[in-house]
């Protein structure tokens, strides 16, 4: 049999759209215009910060710090660690704490019941008992600092309107 008979002649399909669509015309308002491929690109508005986030079954908080974990993988081996720490992972029946792996330049995550000493390299503080809650403790720091962090970068008007008083300065708020 012949390959072609098989899979289809290799000519595009008459009804095939064409690669690129045509410009739109200039008379149409810009707001009803598509944007163009350049603006679809780069955004303009950043993404707000992670704050926290719901990823499924679990429950993701952002954690920051540079930790020297003493961690025990699957096998049973013993290794140290060097994490520059991003987030951490509440689901069910495990904690993960994830971020870049310093010596093996990659993201990682590490089951929190597997890590048997956690060092702060930034303040020299030592973990080796209820590391569990100290990760967690400093991830919820972490989230109201960035929080808090949103809110200060918040715009005036915005905050003005939550603010008693509003801006009319007679308790009731701007419609």
């Amino acid at each position: 049999m012949d390959q072609n008979s098989f899979f289809g002649s290799f000519e595009p399909h008459p009804n095939t759209p064409p690669d690129t669509l045509p410009d739109p015309p200039e008379d149409i308002p810009a707001p009803a215009r598509p944007p163009s491929p350049e603006a679809r690109a780069m955004p303009t508005v950043s993404p707000p910060a992670f704050v926290e986030r719901q990823d499924g079954a679990w429950r993701v908080l952002p954690i920051e710090g540079r930790f020297e974990l003493v961690y025990e993988d699957g096998n049973g081996a013993w290794s140290v660690r060097r994490l520059q720490a991003h987030e951490l992972k509440i689901g069910p029946g495990r904690v993960l704490v994830g971020g870049t792996d310093r010596d093996r330049d990659g993201y990682r995550g590490f089951r929190a019941d597997r890590i048997h000493r956690l060092t702060d390299r930034d303040s020299g503080e030592r973990v080796e008992r209820n590391i569990l809650d100290w990760l967690t403790r400093r991830a919820e720091r972490t989230r109201r600092a960035r929080a808090a962090a949103l809110l200060r970068e918040a715009p005036k008007s915005r905050r003005k309107a939550r603010e008693p008083g509003g801006p009319a300065g007679d308790g009731t708020r701007a419609a």
